[in-house]
């Protein structure tokens, strides 16, 4: 994988204004869609999803501040983040102490603009660094125009199904919808495209992989309102991929739940990588991990970060730009990405067929059959853990070294059980 393509997707990405909603998000499926084939499902404005609802889809053409001269203070078209994002159109004339009312600055980084939106309460506004913040004259007039558009349209959200053998599922999901900034919008994104581009040309998968892009938040709100039942029903593991660009060592965030395949999978696979390994515990601080965790889904999704989001000081600023990443990075992402997926692959799950208190053995012939009192005992014992294990959610290597059985004694039993339809592999 050559670092250099992965940096011509990105720069063709950078420049686009993206928000939850809008041209500049489908511009943006539109280049992505060149590395990996995502169905775009577009979301009517009002649409109720869950608790929420799509708002109106916001566009902008042109936005600046000038002075009385007509000097241009500020312009959208130097920096998109300029602009605070989803405002509402406007075109007046202000007076310095009047205008400082809708403009956002971050005094703790002088030469950074920050980025800040209203998505849900129309407002405008304008963001710019303090420095330029404290040019301006509270007595002077300034000329301030927003060309942008509010109206019934939709949201848009990618995905792609990449199937195997079986129905249970391991997903990876990231999020477009900032407009020019770095390690926080794009490193999940291209992560998630070079990783399908690498795993399609696997033609004999044993899970199938899903593959999801959409704005934050209402984005994941938007596709659990449509996918959320079938994903409790096959999803054996997920990732959300967010501010992985960059070049520090890779951590994780793990899931509500927090002790599932999914943590197990990726601390063997990052351990290896790095035995200092930061693992975080689950918040309610973060990406679309709160989607996919919250309480009535709550699906084993970990969270994989390099910074993680508002720790690092570039985060949701101008700072946050080219400088930061490291494409090199992005490709040790995907390879690591790739390991744990060979770790599923050779993961074998099994799932009692009727989970609801012990089977009655006798009635199968899976009671006589052991001879002697004591191989009885150690024999039932066995089997009893071995059904009382099979949930489907840890994979049999885990039994075999938690009782310490070996691999022949425990397969014949699998067979056995099988046969007998008391469990059937994941």
């Amino acid at each position: 994988m050559d670092p250099k393509i992965i940096e011509s997707y990105f720069d063709r990405l950078w420049p686009i204004c993206r928000s939850i909603t809008g041209n500049g998000l489908r511009d943006s499926f539109r280049i992505l869609k060149e590395l990996i084939p995502l169905n775009l499902t577009e979301v009517p404005s009002g649409t109720k999803v869950l608790d929420w609802q799509i708002p109106k889809e916001w566009n902008i053409h042109e936005a600046f501040i000038k002075d009385e001269e007509g000097k241009t203070i500020v312009d959208f078209k130097e920096n998109n983040l300029h602009v605070l994002n989803y405002s509402f159109p406007v075109d007046k004339v202000l007076s310095g102490d009047e205008l400082k009312d809708y403009l956002y600055t971050k005094e703790e980084l002088p030469d950074a603009i920050p980025y800040v939106t209203s998505y849900y309460k129309e407002k405008w506004g304008f963001c710019l660094s303090y420095n330029q913040f404290k040019t301006l004259d509270d007595r002077a007039s300034y000329k301030v125009k927003i060309d942008s558009t509010l109206e019934n349209g939709s949201l848009t959200y990618g995905d792609f199904l990449l199937k195997g053998k079986s129905r249970k599922q391991i997903v990876f999901s990231s999020y477009l919808c900032h407009p020019s900034m770095a390690n926080n919008e794009l490193s999940g994104p291209l992560t998630l495209a070079f990783l399908y581009d690498a795993l399609e040309k696997n033609k004999e998968l044993n899970y199938s992989y899903r593959f999801v892009i959409a704005p934050e938040t209402i984005g994941s709100i938007a596709y659990l309102e449509k996918y959320g039942e079938e994903l409790m029903n096959d999803v054996v593991a997920g990732y959300v991929l967010t501010c992985c660009g960059d070049a520090n060592s890779i951590a994780y965030k793990k899931s509500r739940k927090g002790d599932t395949l999914a943590e197990r999978v990726t601390e063997r696979v990052l351990k290896s990588a790095d035995p200092n390994l930061r693992v975080d515990e689950f918040d309610v601080d973060g990406s679309d991990e709160r989607q996919y965790c919250s309480p009535g889904f709550n699906l084993p999704f970990v969270s994989l970060y390099r910074s993680k989001y508002s720790e690092y000081k570039e985060y949701h600023t101008s700072l946050d730009n080219k400088d930061l990443m490291s494409f090199d990075s992005i490709v040790e992402n995907v390879e690591l990405l790739l390991e744990m997926i060979n770790e599923y692959e050779r993961t074998r799950l099994y799932v009692r067929t009727n989970p609801f208190g012990e089977p009655q053995l006798g009635k199968r012939n899976l009671y006589e059959d052991l001879a002697s009192k004591s191989s009885h005992s150690e024999a039932l014992k066995l089997r009893m853990r071995l059904l009382n294990f099979c949930d489907g959610e840890r994979p049999l290597d885990e039994f075999i070294e938690k009782y310490g059985y070996n691999d022949l004694e425990v397969e014949d039993e699998i067979r056995t059980l099988e046969h007998g339809e008391l469990i059937r592999q994941v």
